[in-house]
């Protein structure tokens, strides 16, 4: 019988598992469950006779991919999928997909509540300053900018957003401004959403140089990779712009060196927190299962994300 295993350190909640399984037991197929692992070894012997994988963060390397020798398919239950190795996916034959759309509104959520948390001064009894008219900078319009942007209308927000690969006219067919480069979306914006993901093109490309464009009293929120950011860049820009904050829910490597110098401009929580709902954790996991049963049943590939 075709089995499919859920490999998960951190679970799902319970109600997610028995939608991922009725999905799958209606299918015909046999649901194993692999939760709070902690040894590879554990990773490695459940994968050996399975043929899917559905993961969340859990790393996924070319030692794994080698140890399931029937696997055919693997699904990252959220948006990102920089933790599965996809050369070694694609030369294994292996199908890598993620779950697009199915956290965004939980990202785009945790955006404002740390966005409130930041213009009010992290709660610290000072006087702070309201969202309502400030100019926000989207940067890059997937499904997760788009929920951004629909909140933003209800702050009051004037919203702007660069992404290179959609066209301007659609971005402003929704309501937003499109800029030209990711430079003038720096310069115009007094908050900007990172929502770029971690490709060979855009690690450390969050850098002093960009930075520094952000206008006085400037803020940039990243919910979207740690590596995206340069880090020691990032500690120059704040060292000299004692007006800017950053704040982000992807704790940095220098997270201790950054808030013993910054506590008042910086913060992050203790860990990745954008997808870290019920409703966002039911959603990704019950899509994961859909998309293996199509893939395997039908041979849909729509969210292919390997060659």
């Amino acid at each position: 019988m075709t089995k499919i295993l859920v490999a998960t350190d951190k679970p799902f909640a319970k109600i997610a598992v028995d939608g991922i399984g009725k999905e799958i037991e209606n299918a015909g197929y046999e649901l194993a469950l692999l939760e709070k692992y902690t040894e590879k070894q554990q990773l490695l012997d459940a994968v050996a006779d399975v043929d899917a994988l559905i993961v969340r963060s859990d790393i996924i390397d070319s030692e794994v991919i080698a140890a399931a020798k029937n696997l055919k398919i693997v699904v990252r239950a959220g948006a990102g999928f920089d933790n599965i190795d996809l050369d070694a996916a694609t030369a294994a034959g292996v199908c890598v997909m993620n779950t697009p759309g199915q956290n965004s509104n939980a990202v785009a959520e945790l955006v404002f509540g740390l966005l409130v948390y930041a213009v009010r001064n992290f709660f610290n009894g000072s006087s702070g300053t309201e969202l309502k008219d400030k100019r926000l900078g989207i940067h890059a319009y997937g499904n997760v900018g788009r929920n951004v942007a629909r909140i933003a209308r209800g702050f009051g927000m004037e919203i702007y957003a660069y992404d290179p690969f959609i066209k301007a006219e659609d971005i402003e067919k929704e309501g937003v401004k499109a800029v030209g480069s990711v430079e003038e979306l720096y310069a115009v914006c007094n908050v900007v959403s990172l929502h770029i993901p971690a490709t060979a093109e855009t690690k450390n490309s969050i850098n002093y140089q960009l930075l520094n464009r952000l206008p006085k009293g400037g803020i940039l929120v990243n919910t979207a990779r740690k590596e995206v950011i340069n880090e020691q860049e990032m500690i120059d820009f704040l060292t000299e712009r004692t007006d800017c904050k950053y704040i982000t829910d992807i704790m940095p490597a220098n997270h201790a060196q950054m808030q013993e110098k910054f506590a008042d401009r910086y913060f992050s929580t203790p860990k990745k927190m954008g997808a870290q709902t019920a409703e966002a954790n039911i959603n990704a996991g019950i899509a994961a299962a859909q998309q293996i049963v199509d893939f395997l049943k039908n041979g849909n590939q729509k969210f292919r994300v390997n060659k």
